[in-house]
């Protein structure tokens, strides 16, 4: 067995060998990618593994959608990634025993994951059931500055023959497939082999027709290089020490000559070495944390984990073009590779506000996709452009349509995050060559699918909301109030703004709060009598659509995106009313509940929220982990902090803060950038400080206007909030 060892500020450590159990989770966890590719914490022998995972942005294979009884405008096919040609592995033998952690007597065994650094490295004592003792360091990246690159240094040091066989392997057996609905669907032996050579291998995709070729290089040690379809193996012998660097480069595409431009990135690569590799990584990761990083006194398990969450962040959107950012990242299959809203509502807001060159990249993919979603709102008998719940490339992938199709506030999600990006960055080019059709062709879907009734009330009918419990209701208020932002910022003509100004907002004067759709708060109640979770699991669709139980955060997420609409006694009522009826059946909820405990002054509560979101995956309680990270959890860590405890909102195109700590933080330090403002604020117990770099910033600050010039700062004392208790809940937030 392994653990992850105690909350290191800058590093996830691992000590002992991961069992059957933790291999998959842990291989999530330890996972490298550039956004561009992405390679899974597999250990370098191949017999030990969860699950291979080599991943391409949009390298995918098609597969037919079928239905007990087919619909109009059903999706026909989906899109789901595939597992690419595996490069890591590396097969040992030691005086003729081949080297497995399984046999023998391991004295050490340890990884770590070096968040400024961007490297995985690991460092293994073992002695051969003969006796013979083995030390083994690889050191492994996936390059930020060279999109196509990944490489490791090996060295094995023994006092003995040394062998190794370094391969990349293609078509490999697939893992078991998990009884989850979930998982993702594991396609067998995607590829055709199209040419191999000692330099590379070519294969296509048998369907979508996409060629990659994997080119390689070993330098350092003299070896035999032998080939054939599948695979391609280099094949190195010594004694006392055995040292190499390993050199991959991947192309994939439906055009270009891919071996060829694997070859040139795989040369360009071996010419600088790996040293000048990591010197690059080290050089882009510190820009990086200049940014990003949050710093937080009082909670070191949190503190790593933010930091974690973000570097992921980083590896899943900082290279993506021309891809989408996956609600998995590269780090594994889960929801086939597909991307969602998470990406606009939860990932986009932290890199706008960190490194917004990467949020624009992610926007230009929603608008390179434009054509797909015109079509779909055709096939929907709707104007504009209906972008899809679940992609990889733009069609709509979702075969499950009360949570897909319906899902239509996907996208207002879309135009609020261009207008976020806007807001943040006044880049007036993107939105000339790609934001404002986003805005309007978003808003003419909201024009025809919604309707004015006989009073002159707006209404939006049967949709879903973020809550995937409560499928096809009227007027989520989520989705109208959404709707309205969008509506009005395209202000298309007087009729789109009379539906935005007269949309349906439906209120409960009876129980006093916001309803979460017309009618949700009439719904029978849910007992949760000794429940398990997550309830989709154990439960019936039919019974959740007809009671009142949420899977995860709604209307009070549109108190979030939309806390203008809201007084801060709604607030605080509908945060109650909620958090009773809330399962957190998502890992998209605990951080939006953080945020919003904060600000309705239930601090210990959204301390234990940012908890629950940040350690979600980190130390291993996140469902279907093993399928990759939650990528949208691990932006929620950043929301929960600087969201939560900094105040961070931007309603209208505004930016202000209204900071307050939990009790048991002594600190809380973030970066972020404001159009060519850099802030840093830092929050103590008993005041804030904000510093400007850059051009003077303009903000709000307890509803006070600050300006603050370049080089300067201005600090306030705290306003005094009460820690409030937390209100009832069906599954609370788990101890720590």
């Amino acid at each position: 067995m392994s653990e992850i060892g105690a909350a290191e500020p800058w590093a996830v450590r691992e000590t002992g060998v991961p069992d059957d159990g933790e291999l998959r989770q842990r291989e999530s966890v330890f996972a490298l990618a550039n956004g561009h590719i992405g390679l899974r914490g597999n250990l370098d022998e191949p017999e030990i593994c969860g699950m291979p995972g080599t991943y391409l942005n949009s390298l995918f294979e098609e597969r037919d959608l079928s239905y007990p009884e087919e619909g109009y405008a059903f999706p026909k096919r989906t899109e789901t990634i595939v597992d690419a040609p595996n490069a890591k592995p590396i097969t040992l033998t030691v005086g003729g025993e081949r080297f497995d952690v399984r046999t023998g007597t391991v004295t050490r065994h340890e990884r770590v994951l070096d968040l400024r650094r961007g490297t995985l490295v690991r460092e293994v004592e073992w002695t051969s059931p003969r006796g013979v003792r083995l030390s083994l360091r690889t050191e492994r990246l996936v390059s930020f500055t060279r999109p196509s690159i990944a490489a490791v240094r090996y060295v094995a040091r023994a006092d003995a023959p040394l062998r190794a066989e370094s391969d990349v392997r293609v078509n490999e057996e697939p893992p078991e497939q998990r009884d989850d609905p979930r998982a993702s669907e594991i396609i067998p032996r995607p590829f055709e082999p199209v040419a191999h050579d000692r330099d590379a291998l070519v294969h296509r995709t048998r369907r979508s027709k996409i060629s990659v070729a994997a080119a390689v290089a070993h330098v350092g040690a003299d070896g035999i290089v032998s080939s054939e379809p599948d695979l391609l193996r280099w094949t190195a012998e010594g004694h006392g020490e055995l040292r190499f660097d390993k050199i991959v480069a991947y192309r994939w595409g439906g055009d270009e000559d891919v071996r060829e431009s694997a070859l040139r990135e795989r040369d360009a690569a071996v010419a600088a070495g790996f040293d000048v590799l990591t010197d690059e990584q080290c050089r882009h990761l510190e820009a990086f944390w200049a940014d990003a990083d949050v710093e937080i006194d009082g909670d070191p398990e949190v503190q790593q984990a933010v930091r974690f969450g973000l570097f992921h962040v980083l590896q899943a959107g900082a290279l993506s073009v021309p891809g989408p950012i996956p609600a998995k990242g590269l780090t594994g299959n889960g929801y086939d590779g597909h991307t969602l809203w998470d990406t606009e509502i939860y990932v986009l807001p932290v890199l706008t506000y960190t490194h917004p060159e990467y949020a624009e990249r992610a926007l230009r993919w929603r608008h390179h996709t434009l054509g797909h979603a015109r079509d779909r709102a055709r096939e929907l008998g709707l104007a504009g452009a209906a972008f899809a719940w679940r992609t990889i490339t733009g069609p709509e992938c979702s075969g499950y349509w009360p949570a897909g199709t319906a899902g239509l506030h996907v996208n207002a999600d879309i135009a609020g995050a261009v207008l976020r990006y806007h807001a943040a960055t006044g880049d007036e080019t993107f939105m000339r060559e790609a934001g404002r059709e986003l805005i309007d062709e978003t808003a003419r879907l909201w024009v025809s699918v919604s309707h004015l009734d006989a009073d002159g009330v707006a209404h939006i009918v049967g949709v879903t909301g973020p809550d995937e419990y409560s499928a096809l209701m009227d007027d989520n208020v989520y989705t109208n109030l959404m709707a309205q932002q969008n509506l009005r910022a395209a202000a298309l003509d007087q009729h789109s703004l009379e539906i935005a100004d007269r949309i349906a907002i439906p209120y409960d004067e009876r129980h006093d709060v916001h309803d979460q759709s017309a009618g949700f708060t009439r719904l029978e109640e849910w007992t949760f009598p000794g429940d398990r979770f997550p309830l989709m699991l154990h439960h019936p669709y039919l019974n959740l659509y007809r009671r009142q139980v949420v899977k995860q955060a709604d209307l009070v997420l549109a108190m979030l995106m939309r806390g203008d609409v809201f007084t801060p006694e709604q607030k605080r009522r509908n945060f109650a009313y909620y958090e009773a009826r809330t399962v957190r059946d998502s890992s998209l909820s605990a951080p939006v509940q953080a945020v919003l405990a904060a600000e309705t002054g239930h601090l210990s509560l959204a301390h234990a929220y940012l908890a629950e979101a940040a350690l979600l995956d980190l130390r291993g309680g996140g469902e279907s982990g093993g399928d990759g990270l939650h990528i949208a959890a691990c932006a929620g860590a950043w929301m929960a902090l600087v969201m939560g405890f900094g105040g961070l909102r931007d309603c209208g195109g505004r930016l202000s803060f209204a900071p307050r700590l939990a009790p048991g933080l002594s600190r809380l330090r973030f970066r972020m950038r404001w159009r060519r403002a850099r802030l840093t604020v830092t929050v103590t117990p008993g005041e804030v400080t904000y510093a400007v770099r850059g051009d003077a910033a303009t903000f709000g600050h307890e509803g006070t206007e600050v300006t603050v010039a370049d080089g300067d700062s201005v600090t306030f004392p705290l306003t005094p909030v009460e820690d409030r208790p937390a209100p009832p809940s069906p599954r609370p937030p788990a101890p720590r």
